[in-house]
């Protein structure tokens, strides 16, 4: 998240001397980099929140004289600080005195700079992966090898003046995804390009209006969307651009500021310019069907005061073995009593009746409707949501989910050495395995970390606030 400008509102809170410059999860979410103006950056921990790395001065090249020299004794602005997992890697770009052309690649553990790039233009973001580093310019996106630190390619963008691309975190499953050019397609397209072999490998018609964010899943098989319309989050498999899911914000227009899977892809968070974060679970299209059967049942004995209602028992949903985190198949009796799951781990129970007419209605009504039309009808609405305090609403924020297991994965491994970087001290160094959470940054300098039902779903409950600001 670069923060803009206009990110700040009179809602600013009263005595904030400072405010972010920008701020980034980092691959796993497990740690939080922010900058700040004239006052150097920070790393955090998530979970459990706290600073565990200040860097206030520039750094110097090995072998060279102090870089702060060269800019007095005032302390740098960064407007760009990405992290490498959990080890000392850190991008940075300054802002202020220090160039916003200049890339500085540096080992936050010996406090030197490993690298230096210029650029003919500002850099406007930088991603990373064990694999590749990504840096975007207005007008080209250029791939290096980060072990070495190669040029390996660059592309030739259509203007891209909010920097919009993602890099895949996973070594394994390799992609940058990016808006094309416009030329002969669709402003609302999505191109996947393969930076390991070098190559385009589709291009996905995600949205007909311009997209407005792009976010891969930890393993990188998976890359949601959002256009500037922001009504509708689409969930596409990667690399074949199949779509799997779409998710319905809402039906007025919101600026999408960030999208979030969490590590088991069960979950994705969506933060905007509203007030309200939300939350989607990710359900295949038997658990959709067995969950409208489950719905329809409920709302039957919800009517009559026996199954779910006031005094009833909740129905509940056998979950086959080897499922991947939904619903899997629902057996029912006669009786309706063989289960593993409330319907409460689908919905929450408030809004379980309100939406089962609807979801029956628009059901069948979509059977007769072309694809196009089907879409507008679909009620895959959040399984669970999060309000922002007061002095937050509005504002620039990013979102993203921890907890649970992650995945069997060596991509995911803690990271103990990478190029003479090894894990950064004060750190967890793997993400959160304990309930699931839900955390959110906003750009007038707070983290707010909520509870989250997995299985029940409904308001997120806020329990932690704490000051990006605070020394």
């Amino acid at each position: 998240m670069r923060v803009t400008p206009s990110a700040l509102t009179p809602s600013t809170p009263a005595g904030t001397s400072a405010v972010i410059l920008s701020a980034s999860f980092n691959q796993d979410a497990s740690c939080l980099s922010v900058g700040y103006p004239r006052a150097g950056f920070a790393i955090f921990n998530c979970d459990p929140f706290g600073r565990f790395y200040a860097g206030s001065a520039a750094f110097p090249v090995s072998g060279s004289a102090n870089a702060n020299q060269s800019h007095g004794n005032e302390t740098p602005s960064f407007s760009v600080v990405e992290m490498l997992f959990t080890t000392s890697l850190v991008a940075l770009v300054g802002a202020g005195q220090q160039s916003p052309r200049r890339l500085q690649i540096v080992n936050t553990k010996r406090e030197s700079t490993i690298c230096e790039l210029s650029f003919v233009s500002a850099i406007l973001s930088v991603k990373l992966n064990r694999k590749r580093l990504i840096v975007c310019l207005e007008e080209h996106i250029y791939v290096y090898d980060i072990a070495n630190m190669k040029l390996l390619h660059t592309i030739d963008t259509s203007p891209n003046p909010h920097a919009l691309c993602a890099l895949s975190p996973s070594s394994e499953n390799c992609y940058l995804a990016y808006p094309p050019s416009t030329s002969g397609g669709s402003s609302g397209d999505l191109l996947l390009f393969d930076v390991i072999n070098l190559q385009a490998v589709n291009i996905i018609q995600a949205h007909k209006s311009p997209l407005s964010c792009i976010a891969f899943s930890c393993d990188g098989t998976l890359v949601a969307t959002s256009s500037d319309k922001g009504t509708v989050i689409r969930v596409f498999s990667v690399p074949t651009g199949a779509k799997l899911f779409q998710l319905r914000r809402g039906t007025y227009n919101a600026n999408i500021y960030s999208i979030a899977f969490d590590i088991s892809n069960k979950f994705v968070c969506v933060s905007s310019d509203t007030d309200t974060v939300h939350i989607y679970k990710l359900m295949t299209e038997a658990e959709k069907k067995a969950y409208e059967i489950l719905m329809r049942r409920r709302s039957s004995g919800a009517a009559s005061g026996g199954v779910g209602g006031s005094g009833g028992n909740m129905d509940t949903l056998s979950t086959s073995p080897g499922g991947t985190g939904g619903l899997g198949s629902a057996g029912m009796d006669g009786t309706g009593a063989s289960m593993k799951k409330t319907i409460g781990g689908i919905l929450g129970t408030g809004f379980a009746t309100i939406r089962t007419p609807l979801a029956s209605a628009t059901s069948a009504v979509s059977s007769f409707l072309p694809n196009t039309l089907t879409e507008m009808w679909e009620p895959q609405r959040d399984f669970a949501f999060a309000k922002l305090p007061q002095q937050s609403k509005g504002l620039q924020n990013m979102c993203a989910i921890i907890g649970g297991q992650p995945p069997n994965s060596p991509s995911f491994a803690r990271t103990l050495d990478f190029d003479n970087a090894g894990l950064l001290d004060g750190g967890s160094g793997t993400s959160s395995t304990g309930p699931l959470q839900l955390i959110v940054v906003s750009a007038c300098g707070f983290f707010y970390g909520y509870t989250m039902d997995s299985e029940i779903g409904g308001e997120c409950v806020l329990v932690k606030e704490h000051s990006l600001l605070d020394d």
